[in-house]
């Protein structure tokens, strides 16, 4: 006989889903009972910038992914060495760093 584990949970993911949506800002807000993540494309040169995907957490859950990202995190630099982040003013870098384009 075949023992179940009660304690595995059976996740699906789609073709749709599993392509991922690229993110590079995020912005977090929250109030007494849950914590809203949108995270957002932005693209040099386009003025405005669309919400990708949003993600509505309860404030254990949000706490849970932090603990979980710092981990991996962790293990990231342990495997790959420190990541670096450029300390100018904090801000997000609008110009992406790169040259600017000319017509």
């Amino acid at each position: 006989m075949e023992e179940q584990n009660d304690n595995q949970l059976n996740i699906e993911l789609s073709e749709e889903m599993a392509e991922g949506i690229y993110s590079n800002l995020a912005i977090i807000t929250h109030s007494t009972s849950e914590f809203v993540l949108d995270f957002i494309r932005i693209m040099p040169g386009v003025p405005k910038a669309k919400v990708k995907s949003r993600i509505i957490l309860t404030p254990e859950h949000a706490k849970r992914l932090l603990s979980a990202i710092e981990e991996n995190v962790a293990k990231f630099e342990a495997a790959n060495g420190r990541i670096r982040i450029p300390d100018d003013n904090g801000g997000f870098p609008m110009n992406f760093g790169g040259p600017v384009g000319q017509a």
